[in-house]
């Protein structure tokens, strides 16, 4: 199983990910394709996100079950805890109001 989570990203890329992929919510997009699939639309990704951002997690052989990479600017970003892949959160930018 694959799904991406895209945010801000060009018209151009989601048409191009509802190609190989079902778009279940906008932005949202899930699959089983191939491990060379899943390569091609990371490739895809990394060439059309511009100032977007974009998660990519699958179903792997590893002690939780999955595997994951991510594109663009965003707040959470992967950490490797002891093999295990977790997501630590930036602090918010100082101009955010809610702080």
């Amino acid at each position: 199983m694959l799904v991406i989570v895209t945010e801000n990203v060009p018209p151009r890329l989601r048409g191009r990910l509802a190609v190989w992929l079902l778009e279940i919510r906008a932005g949202v997009y899930i699959g089983t394709p191939s491990k060379r699939l899943r390569e091609f639309i990371w490739e895809q990704l990394l060439a059309g996100v511009e100032d977007g951002n974009a998660v990519m997690a699958w179903s792997t052989n590893t002690e939780s079950g999955y595997d994951f990479r991510t594109i663009g600017e965003n707040r959470r970003i992967p950490v490797d805890f002891d093999g295990l892949r977790l997501v630590s959160f930036l602090p918010p930018p100082p101009s955010d109001p809610s702080r």
